[in-house]
């Protein structure tokens, strides 16, 4: 399901502090995949760029991004939260570490919740792209399986 979305991919306040870039480009990421845009996701990443999800192999390069994207939109994952919790940079490369809950709608209707952490590096290439995009799940505690 496509739902229309407009985010200017490149940064048009190039005086902003790095941090703050980031964190708004990861939201423009989340905010696109959630709504089916998963082109304009795929695009913040470098032409080079790597997203390797759990369970699925590595997607290297945007087209293959915005295929792995897509896939997990049709396998459920929906209502994806982000939050940055650490950004280090030097020059042109940056990495920010966060952490991310999202829903996965199964066939049967059911809902289940997930939540892990990432790891992202970011290059910035006149506006900043990324170049590596890592995820994985935290478990469920014991009471949150029985729940």
């Amino acid at each position: 399901m496509y739902r229309p979305y407009t985010s200017p991919l490149g940064d048009s306040r190039p005086f902003r502090d790095v941090e703050s870039q980031l964190r708004d480009l990861t939201q423009d990421f989340a905010m696109s995949f959630n709504t089916g845009n998963y082109d304009q996701a795929a695009g913040l990443f470098a032409t080079d760029g790597e997203l390797m999800a759990p369970h699925h192999e590595g997607a290297y390069g945007q087209k293959a991004v915005e295929r792995l994207l897509r896939q997990l939109g049709e396998l459920g994952y929906g209502d994806l939260r982000m939050e940055t919790a650490r950004v280090e940079y030097s020059g042109d490369m940056a990495m920010e570490i966060g952490r991310f809950s999202v829903v996965v709608r199964k066939a049967d209707g059911s809902m289940v919740a997930e939540r892990g952490k990432y790891v992202k590096v970011w290059r910035r290439l006149g506006v900043w792209r990324l170049v590596a995009d890592c995820w994985s799940r935290t478990p469920l505690a014991v009471s949150e399986r029985a729940a």
